[in-house]
């Protein structure tokens, strides 16, 4: 299949080992493909890459609408915040916290927001809670960073033996 090059963006790259001379050259050189755009970059040091994106957005066709306007997630406010705070979670602890962790939001009125962290044995909590509840300071911290402004976070950490291993446990955490 041909390309349409009316349509076609030319990409000149490694634009940081040549001379403005040089790519002069090779922007002339191109011009002959007679394309949309011409846009000199760096993929290594990032020089033009704005000016790429700023290129292929404007010819991006828009896509077909599959929310509505209003909505901002494709998932719901609970789930959303659930797993923003064990994203943080596992963040934080740098991954060294067992996939066994659960977050679960079991109150929402506006603004207070409680999360439950659930672990499965009692030997996790102290991981998850850390020196001083120094790591679920940085936990709250970091996840009330990305909710609305006067979002009140509040994080408990809950015991719930062997969850996994339970059908019951592992719907109601919502996995």
């Amino acid at each position: 299949e041909r390309v349409d090059m009316r349509q076609a963006i030319v990409v000149v790259n490694k634009t940081d080992c040549a001379t403005p001379s040089q790519i002069a050259k090779m922007l002339v050189a191109a011009s002959t493909l007679d394309a949309q755009a011409y846009v000199p970059v760096s993929a290594r040091t990032g020089d033009g890459l704005e000016t790429l994106v700023d290129e292929l957005i404007a010819r991006a066709p828009e896509g077909p609408q599959f929310f509505p306007p209003e909505t901002v997630r494709d998932v719901p406010e609970e789930e959303w915040v659930a797993e923003l705070v064990r994203e943080q979670l596992l963040a934080v602890t740098r991954d060294e916290l067992p996939y066994s962790i659960a977050t679960r939001v079991v109150e929402w009125e506006w603004p207070h927001i409680r999360v439950d962290i659930v672990v499965e044995r009692e030997s996790q909590k102290p991981m998850v809670i850390g020196k001083g509840g120094l790591v679920l300071k940085q936990v709250g911290e970091r996840a009330r960073a990305q909710l609305p402004d006067g979002a009140y976070l509040e994080l408990r950490v809950k015991v719930d033996k062997n969850w996994q291993r339970r059908p019951d446990s592992v719907e109601r955490l919502g996995y």
